[in-house]
């Protein structure tokens, strides 16, 4: 029975004995890797002929069941044969490398069914047509910079990208330092957490109804709006008043990113050396001083991740835009533009959009790498 067979099958059958087959179909599974797992490391000739049947046999087997061509079976077998040789282990009658591989199989599968694959179809997308059957070249990443409004979406971007990170990361760390210590630290800490727990749909519905105007007159639903007209002001249609509704979309993910900034900080914060603070104070330098001088060097580390971290949230921000204004009013981002034109079937524009994020985002991530690996240097 072939793939397309077994799931034909398997639909037309009582649900409840579905459940059962894919139920045990999974145990099975498990139970074959975790037989692997045990005989791998076992010497021995039986182990060593197990270990090559599974090298050989099981790709054979599973590009049948696939239905691939006789040739990418053995081709496969060919390949399992090359891998078990390549397993040097296995000539003494322990196995390492299959072990090895059956541990990293499975998330290696889902890299790249998941991410390698979505990624390469993308660029491969970015250089054609809204249809994906002509090759257009650099046309669509022309669009983007000769529109005005794909230019009001990248700088939309860098401005988020700008403010967010720094304002998230000050709070969160004049925060965790001036908190820490205090009595009710463990209570101040939680409030300020919270929004953590929230989902970016969520916090973005709770700022919504902060925003929220009515006409002058009405009863203001609103908190802002409800405050200025206490204090005899008009209310103010904050995510229509361009280009100030950006900045109010951002205090959105400022709201939520403190407390993860908060959280990081203040654990690097309490990892600093006691002997360091006291030695720095009977230099006779003051709180200020000592924060400058000792604080910030020791959670260089921290804050390094923080602002990366955050960094890359701001750029890929898609949640609170599409929430509160849908892009409308000048407010939309790359992540946005990209599910935007994906709506209106221009594939390859949509594509150049998600490109173009990779892009922005692969500095920060290449940064953070090579900070990493200078602290492992140090350690």
């Amino acid at each position: 029975m072939t793939a397309p067979d077994f799931f034909r099958w398997l639909s037309m059958i009582n649900p409840w004995l579905e459940i059962v087959i894919i139920i045990g179909l999974f145990l099975a599974v498990v139970g074959v890797l975790l037989l692997f797992v045990e005989i791998a490391g076992r010497k021995g000739t039986v182990y060593t002929v197990i270990r090559l049947a599974f090298c050989v046999l099981a790709p054979m087997a599973l590009l049948f069941f696939l239905q691939s061509w006789p040739q990418a079976i053995f081709a496969s077998a060919a390949l399992g044969l090359l891998f078990f040789w390549l397993d040097m282990r296995s000539r003494e009658g322990a196995g390492s490398l299959i072990q090895l591989w059956v541990f990293l199989a499975p998330a290696l599968g889902f890299v790249l069914v998941g991410l390698v694959v979505p990624a390469i179809q993308t660029t491969g997308q970015a250089f054609m047509s809204r249809t994906g059957e002509e090759f257009v070249g650099l046309t669509n990443f022309i669009w983007i910079f000769t529109q005005p409004q794909g230019i009001r979406v990248v700088l939309n971007t860098i401005v988020w990208v700008v403010i967010t990170p720094v304002v998230s990361t000050i709070a969160g760390l004049a925060y965790a330092y001036f908190i820490d210590k205090t009595r009710g630290e463990k209570i101040y800490k939680i409030l300020v957490f919270m929004p953590m727990a929230i989902s970016f749909v969520g916090a973005s519905i709770i700022w919504r109804f902060m925003y929220t105007a009515r006409p002058a007159g009405q009863e203001q639903i609103g908190l802002l709006n409800q405050v200025i007209v206490w204090f005899g002001g008009q209310p103010v249609n904050f995510l229509a008043a361009d280009p100030w509704n950006t900045l109010f979309l951002i205090l959105v993910l400022i709201w939520v990113q403190t407390g993860f900034a908060m959280v990081v900080l203040s654990a690097a914060i309490k990892g600093v050396p006691t002997e360091q603070l006291e030695a720095a104070e009977l230099d006779g330098t003051n709180a200020w001083e000592r924060f400058i001088n000792v604080i910030v060097p020791g959670i260089r580390s921290s804050l390094i991740v923080v602002l990366t971290t955050i960094s890359i949230a701001s750029l890929k921000v898609f949640d609170i835009v599409r929430t509160m204004t849908a892009g409308n009013n000048n407010t939309s981002v790359i992540a946005n533009e990209m599910f935007t034109q994906m709506r209106s079937f221009e594939q390859g524009r949509s594509a150049a959009f998600a490109v173009l994020l990779f892009v922005l985002v692969l500095p920060i991530v290449i940064y953070n790498a090579v900070q990493l690996k200078k602290q492992r240097e140090v350690r």
